[in-house]
């Protein structure tokens, strides 16, 4: 590594850093001071609040990475630009490629390190604070109001291989509406579908009304007629609290997970379910990439903060883009979600336009 290339690396990482200190100690004490009461109600013990603070690093580091990322790209270039050394960069002719080369390098490191993490931990680390905020919250008046509450679109695994999917579900009234129960075999083909209107648990079983069930054979087609019954009771073990316990949940799965379910839930005809699934698994692709991203924003930015005014403006406008950015991706995730985008457009329309937006800027650089 060259010494320009040390020069410009080392202040990046230190403000990288401290960015994240910063943002992680805001984090914990503005949520430390926001339940405060609760915790205090509940007598919550050091343990399990470290334990629950702990588990959200991951989820907080994907998270802050991009703008930590924006901030030390604009503050490193910043400084070069108030001492003239760009100026003496440019002049010893140096382009603006070779100039920004190891910042870009950087977010492309931090964003492979994203996807690692968002991938590896981030799933395991919703999980783990999901039991620690209910052993937090056990008792509370607000966690009985949810249970209350009715879910929609509830999916999960049960036993004997089964994948439930659920329009609607009540804990309160043991009842479920818009059922589609999907049965595979040992080597996961499918070889039953039961469809319902409703199902209502009542003494320990569940009644099921307007049942149509379709057998199907090893290569997947219908192997007889439809059988349609008024009534039936299902041999399901699993009660109420179970299905709303063990529901599947995407920010719970890794990529394998939530690529495997959405093969196992494509026969159901949930077209609207699987179609959120894949704007899901597509943004895990995608959205790891945002450091980078953002970083090629800021740069045109970074590289105009030579006055005192400039630089005010200019990073006013470079954090406006990345706000911009951010909004752009939440409309096209929307668009998507309601299939307006396919799901691979919706997860990477943002990343094209701030790429394209960020070429140009670059490109028309002095």
């Amino acid at each position: 590594m060259r010494i320009l290339d040390r020069y410009i690396i080392k202040s990046v990482l230190s403000i990288f850093f401290a960015c994240l200190m910063t943002f992680f100690s805001l984090y914990i004490v503005i949520d430390v001071f926001a339940n405060l009461e609760n915790i205090l109600k509940h007598k919550v013990e050091l343990v399990i609040l470290i334990q629950y603070y702990l588990s959200f690093l991951p989820l907080i580091f994907v998270q802050v990475s991009p703008i930590a990322a924006l901030l030390s790209t604009l503050y490193t270039f910043a400084n070069l630009n108030r001492s003239n050394e760009i100026i003496a960069m440019r002049s010893s002719g140096l382009s603006i490629q070779y100039i920004t080369k190891t910042v870009i390098t950087f977010g492309i490191i931090v964003s492979v390190f994203i996807f690692w993490i968002n991938d590896k931990f981030v799933p395991q680390s919703n999980v783990l604070t999901e039991k620690i905020r209910a052993q937090m919250d056990a008792g509370d008046k607000e966690l009985q109001e949810k249970e209350r509450e009715e879910v929609t679109n509830l999916s999960m695994y049960g036993l004997k291989n089964r994948l439930f999917f659920v329009g609607k579900f009540s804990l309160a009234k043991g009842k479920m509406e818009n059922i589609v129960i999907l049965e595979h075999d040992e080597k996961q083909n499918i070889i039953k579908k039961i469809v319902a209107n409703k199902g209502i648990y009542q003494d320990g079983l569940w009644r099921f009304y307007q049942c149509i069930t379709y057998n199907f054979d090893e290569n997947g087609q219908i192997r007889q007629e439809p059988q349609y019954l008024l009534e039936e009771i299902m041999s399901i073990p699993e009660s109420p609290r179970e299905f709303l316990s063990q529901r599947q949940r995407p920010d719970f799965m890794t990529i394998a997970q939530l690529d495997d379910y959405i093969w196992k839930l494509s026969k159901s005809g949930a077209t609207a379910v699987i179609r959120n699934l894949k704007v899901d698994l597509y943004q895990r692709f995608t959205v790891p990439f945002t450091s980078v991203i953002i970083i090629l924003l800021g740069i045109p930015f970074a590289l105009r903060m030579k006055k005192r005014a400039t630089g005010l403006s200019s990073l006013g406008i470079s954090i406006m883009m990345g706000f911009l950015y951010y909004v752009l991706s939440a409309v096209s995730i929307a668009l998507g979600k309601v299939g307006v985008f396919s799901p691979l457009l919706a997860a990477s329309f943002s990343h094209m336009v701030a790429l394209l937006l960020s070429f140009y800027l670059i490109s028309h650089l002095p």
